[in-house]
């Protein structure tokens, strides 16, 4: 097989637990508490300084001192309306897409009767006020506006706020499409905000523009912080988890594909160059019990990268030590690497491929057969883009319209039904030394006797 662009992981005739293959696998090296020694300074920062700092730090990083940190509804307005008639239909169509794909997700209230006259209902509260991240690095990302924002507007959060990058090339401004579709979807509170600052602003709130003595407030905290972000914004949003709520800290993206003898090597390839086309750092991973298929995909790949217009970006993630080809011994090997992988993205390109994503336990989103390739995911299937990715799908999900909602629980019982139960609750009281637990029972089971 040539190998100019993809390394070999043989794992063939031998057994390894899940462990052990999950330090085998392709990774790019990431260490968030390295970052997290940079970002800590900065939320520190914005935390005493608000408005002021955040101008500063916009100067250090994004090389523009933003007039407006508050994005004005003027250039919203001047966004939206200089769309194209073509990217607007296709905003608008994965804005529909978006929305019916999670109001799926939505979770339903239940009263249940626990015993004659205890009930315990079930209910699904938002939160009130959400802080969406959309990054503006290498590529622009009007995508991640819908899926962050659709998920909080379908669970019914009243107030969301999304801060993105200010873009030197457009005045201090985040992208312009960034705007537009923000606009489309009816958020005015946006900031030109990028960064671990911006992390800092949601959680902790920031000053307003002018002395922070007089009381004025640029942006007020937030409950949850969602999206995606490089290695600092996912430090940030680890620092302040517990001061707020977050989805994830999503990393780079990666993609994992499953795929047998007779998958098709151009689409293989074609997928695999589209995730390393978003970064260097971009992780593509093959997973085939075919070396014949393998050897085809890198001829595949070295023709299409060079035809493609980021070739040298691609080029250093397809090479780099968080991509490659795992040669398996049969289809169950490689769903046993699929699993321990735990791809953001796992495309199944198999005979049978439903009844093979059924065998994935460790993936962000599973993409079944040959026309359902991820840019589907990324932009207009239906489903979140944001989602786990350095192996977390283990424990984590993507972005949904769970991140933004709390569930609660009320119990209502007549005194009857807490009266039969106070004997059994008095045992287990005073089992745990906790008489007075027993006692708040009592008086309610002795006034009732009075009566």
């Amino acid at each position: 097989m040539a190998d100019e662009f993809l390394r070999t992981i043989d794992v063939r005739g031998k057994q390894f637990s899940r462990t052990q293959l999950a330090a085998m696998l392709p990774r790019a090296a990431v260490d968030v508490e390295q970052a997290l020694k940079a970002v800590l300074p900065i939320i520190d920062r914005v935390r005493s300084g608000g408005a002021r700092v955040l101008r500063d730090l916009a100067e250090h990083f994004d090389g523009v001192r933003p007039l407006h940190l508050r994005v004005p509804q003027e250039a919203l307005d001047t966004a939206e309306a200089s769309l194209s008639d073509e990217l607007r239909t296709a905003l608008e169509i994965s804005i529909v897409h978006n929305q019916r794909g999670h109001r799926a997700q939505l979770p339903q209230p239940a009263t249940t009767e626990i015993t004659p006259g205890g009930i315990v209902r079930q209910r699904w509260i938002p939160v009130e006020r959400v802080g969406l991240y959309v990054p503006g690095g290498l590529a622009v990302y009007p995508s991640s506006v819908i899926h962050n924002v659709v998920a909080a507007q379908v669970a019914g959060v009243r107030q969301i706020a999304l801060a993105s990058p200010p873009q030197k090339a457009f005045g201090g401004l985040p992208h312009p499409t960034i705007l537009a579709a923000c606009k489309l979807l009816g958020i005015t509170e946006v900031y030109a905000v990028g960064g671990a600052q911006a992390i800092a602003m949601f959680a902790y709130g920031a000053a307003g523009e002018a002395a922070t003595s007089d009381g004025s407030v640029l942006c007020e905290p937030v409950d949850v912080v969602t999206g995606p972000g490089n290695i600092y914004v996912a430090a940030a949003k680890r620092a302040v988890h517990g001061i707020v709520g977050i989805d994830a800290e999503a990393g780079t993206t990666e993609i994992g594909i499953i795929a047998d003898r007779d998958a098709n090597p151009e689409f293989v390839a074609a997928d695999m160059l589209s995730q390393a086309e978003h970064d260097p750092a971009a992780a593509s991973v093959l997973i085939t019990d075919s070396p014949e298929l393998a050897a085809a995909v890198d001829q595949a790949l070295i023709r299409q990268a060079a035809e493609t217009k980021h070739a040298e970006r691609v080029r250093q993630a397809l090479t780099g030590p968080q991509s490659g080809v795992v040669l398996t011994d049969s289809l169950a090997d490689s769903v046993a690497v699929a699993n321990a992988y735990g791809a953001e993205h796992l495309e199944i390109h198999t005979r049978d491929a439903a009844t093979v994503a059924q065998q994935i336990h460790n993936a962000g989103a599973v993409f079944v057969g040959a026309y359902s390739p991820v840019p589907l995911g990324d932009y207009m299937a239906g489903s979140n883009h944001v989602l786990p990715t350095g192996g977390t799908a283990r424990f984590t999900s993507g972005l949904n319209v769970m991140a933004y909602i709390k569930s609660v629980q009320e119990i209502e019982y007549t005194q009857p039904a807490m009266a039969e139960l106070y004997e059994p609750l008095r045992a287990l009281a005073l089992d745990e030394d906790l008489p007075a637990h027993a006692h708040s029972l009592q008086v309610r089971v002795e006034q009732q006797y009075t009566k």
